[in-house]
Parts: C-alpha cells; structure tokens; sequence
C-alpha cells in the first residue's frame, strides 16, 4: 500500500487525489489535510461568488473524496498540530498543493496606509474566508484604484460595481452584500503598466464588464495600436482586445449609468499619498520598450482615489524546513521534486499561473513522479501513523462527513435565491458539525 499526504484541498491538491486513485486503483491511501474545517481551497474562497459555475467543478472533486482510499483531514495546520517532517516518515510521498494564497507587496511609498488592500484580502472578505472576514474596506470611498490587469481586478471591480439585484444566484457573504449596498463608489480605475495588448484578461470575464446594469467601462482611444495589429494576437488575447475595442463604441454612445470603470493603460504608480488614509495616487506614465516591457517616462499624473487594491499577484508562504525561491514566491523544486519524499504541485510548484484546469494535468505528472519514485511504497504507517499521533496531542480533525454537515447548515442559512450563506468563523463551522 502507497501512502500519500497531500497538503491543501484545493484544484491541485483534489487532482492529485485523483490521480492517484486512477494510477494505483485500491493499492493508495490519500490523506488531504487543510488547516480550514472546509475543503476546496480558492474554489470556495478565491472563485468570484457570482460564478457559480465554475465553482461547479468542486462537485468532481467531492467524487475523488467519496473514494474509502482518499481523506479530508481539515482543520489541522501543517508546522503547527504537525510538522512536514513528521510527514514525511509517516507517508511514502508528501505533495505541497499549498497555493499562492499571499498577496505579493506592493512596494512603493504609501502602501501602508488604511486603505490600501492586497486582493487575496478583498477576495477573501467577499468571500467569507475566516482570515479577512473583519476586513472592512472604506466602501465610503467615491474613487477606487485597482492595480493590475488581470482576472482578478476583473473580479474585485465587478464586485464593486454591481447592483443588489445582479448578486441573485450567487454566493457573496452576507456581510459584504450589506457593505456593498451602502458603497459610495462612483469611479473605479484600472491602473496597467502596460497597453491593450497585454492585458492578462480573458474574453468572458472582460466582456461581463459592458454588461452591468450601473456601470460603464470606458477605455482611451489613443491607447490601442492600429486595428491591423489586432491580426497578429493569439485568438483568446483578441477576442479580449475586440471587448476593449467594443467599449471605445458604447463610451462614444454615452450613458446615465452611475458608476464610471476606466482603464489607464502604460500607467505605473509610484506612491499613495493620504493624511492618515489614501487620498490620491501618485502615476507615472510608461512607454514599451522592444520587447514589450514597460519603462518609466518621467511623466506623472495624480489619481484622486480613496481605496487602493493591489492585484499584482500572490505568493505561496515557506514553510520551515522546505526549500524556497523567494524570488519567484514558490517551492524550489526541479518538475515538482523538491526532496526525497516531497513534492509540490500546481502554484506552489509553477507560481501563480494557469487556470484551474491547468492543475489536473500537473496533477497526474506529479503522481506519475512519485510512482517512479516510491515503486510500491508499503514502507510506512501512513494515516493509522497520523492518527496515533494526533491522538496523543489531542488533535480533532474535521472529516469529509463533517464538512457535509457544515455545508448543509450554510445551505439552510442561505438567503432567497442564494445556493449557502457560508460560515465565515471557524468556531462556528466546528459547531454545525454537531
């Protein structure tokens, strides 16, 4: 018998359950350990509430966990209850399927002032994730500056922009649906160093942005390059350009909608300003140099701006003991191998990048990497060794039967219309278990 502890029950870590199961049938034990009661990782907590269909793919992963060869352990911190190394005597293989769940800084002058949040934090709050559900941003503000030019500053100025109503079917917290009907924001502002040809904003998620009842996008002309350029993008990256191109067209028709969303394309901001709080942005202007990365030019702008999102990209913690590229926010590893014995998979392998189906392939070829590696293990105690161990220390971990009867008290909680209303403290989950 082979016997695997996977750290982290989100896409990577559930594909890799799965992996395991299709490459070695009966012959494997999987235990998935999480510190949160709650499995799912970023498909519960990071996925926008309002997409709800892709948060759909939790139910293939509940599938890997109904298996009798395949464990939820939540509610257990790695390097606290027990340690990797600890792991890995008890388990043939350990595999990292942490995520990048920390932000990256936002290193310039001002980044500390309230005000200023990172996106794992804003995702987090609106999202019901026990670590920001204090969170609080200043909703009072009429002007907010989102840096970044991803899927994510998609998702936190979607969120912000939205009417009560457009929130019908999803599964945003209560706490910031309250919050977000009194908000007071009026501009929001997409701050990238580079054009419209560099966005990393997916046709989908963009085009949703011209289809808000009280919102209008509104993009610079003199920002795009010649349309014939557009020939020579990749059919994704296109598509994404012709919704740029889509809303020069719906700004020219002019609107009544309340609630202005700009992009400010070659713009690179250099410090936040404020008494006491964000008041405004310092912005420099960028230009491309000849292989399209972007360079100051010494011409700077102010944004007025009240709240500040940073969406510049996440970072996986180290963990004592584990090797680590500070530089790229990772595990170090060489194709998932970091130790004799210990892997990483999906961000906290390749950093913060991909999709959520990129993770079901990188799953596969990490266990394909451990069969090579363990042959047919059988050498160690696996899970009876874990839960000896916390026996003796007096730790009680939370099952996958558990967790049904968490989400079956946050579906009855839920308001009209809305799939659950999530526990956002985890003494509370613990307690619907009962």
């Amino acid at each position: 018998m082979r016997h695997i502890a996977i750290i982290g029950s989100g896409p990577a870590g559930y594909y890799s359950a799965e992996a395991a199961q299709k490459k070695f049938g009966e012959d494997v034990a999987v235990d998935i350990i999480d510190r949160l009661p709650v499995p799912f990782g970023l498909i519960r907590t990071g996925v926008a509430p309002d997409h709800q269909s892709i948060k759909a793919v939790s139910r293939r992963y509940e599938k890997t966990n109904l298996g009798d060869n395949v464990r939820f352990v939540g509610n257990v911190t790695v390097g606290d209850q027990v340690s990797v190394a600890e792991l890995q005597d008890l388990y043939d293989a350990v595999v990292l399927a942490t995520g990048a769940p920390n932000d990256r800084v936002l290193d310039i002058p001002g980044s500390d002032l309230p005000g200023v949040i990172g996106s794992a934090a804003f995702v987090g709050w609106y999202n019901g994730h026990p670590d920001f559900k204090d969170l609080a941003p200043p909703l009072d503000a009429t002007s907010v500056a989102i840096i970044g030019n991803g899927n994510v500053a998609l998702d936190v100025a979607r969120i912000l922009a939205k009417t009560e109503d457009e929130f019908a079917g999803s599964d945003i917290v209560g706490h910031a649906l309250d919050a977000l009907k009194d908000s007071k924001v009026e501009k929001i502002t997409f701050l990238g160093r580079r054009g419209p040809h560099q966005i990393a904003m997916t046709p989908k998620e963009l085009g949703e942005l011209g289809q808000l009842e009280r919102a209008m996008p509104h993009v610079a002309a003199e920002d795009f390059p010649d349309i014939g350029d557009d020939a020579m993008l990749e059919p994704g990256m296109r598509k994404s350009v012709t919704h740029l191109r889509d809303f020069l067209t719906l700004d020219s028709e002019g609107t009544d909608k309340p609630v202005k969303i700009s992009f400010d394309f070659f713009a690179m901001p250099v410090e936040i300003q404020g008494d006491g709080k964000v008041e405004k942005m310092i912005v420099e202007k960028t230009a491309l140099d000849k292989d399209l990365r972007s360079q100051g030019t010494g011409e700077r702008y102010e944004l007025d701006c009240q709240m500040v999102v940073s969406c510049i990209g996440y970072r996986t913690p180290p963990i004592e003991g584990v090797p680590y590229e500070h530089g790229r926010g990772r595990f170090a590893n060489s194709e998932g191998r970091i130790l004799p014995g210990l892997y990483c998979v999906g961000w906290a392998r390749r950093g913060p990048s991909g999709t959520i189906g990129t993770n079901k392939p990188d799953g596969f070829a990490i266990v394909d990497a451990i069969a090579e590696d363990i042959g047919a293990g059988g050498r160690k105690e696996g899970r009876a060794g874990l839960d000896r161990l916390f026996a003796e220390r007096g730790v009680e971990a939370v099952t996958f039967r558990d967790w049904k009867k968490i989400e079956e008290a946050e579906i009855a909680r839920a308001r009209e219309g809305s799939p659950r209303e999530k526990f956002t403290d985890i003494a509370d989950m613990i307690a619907a278990r009962d």
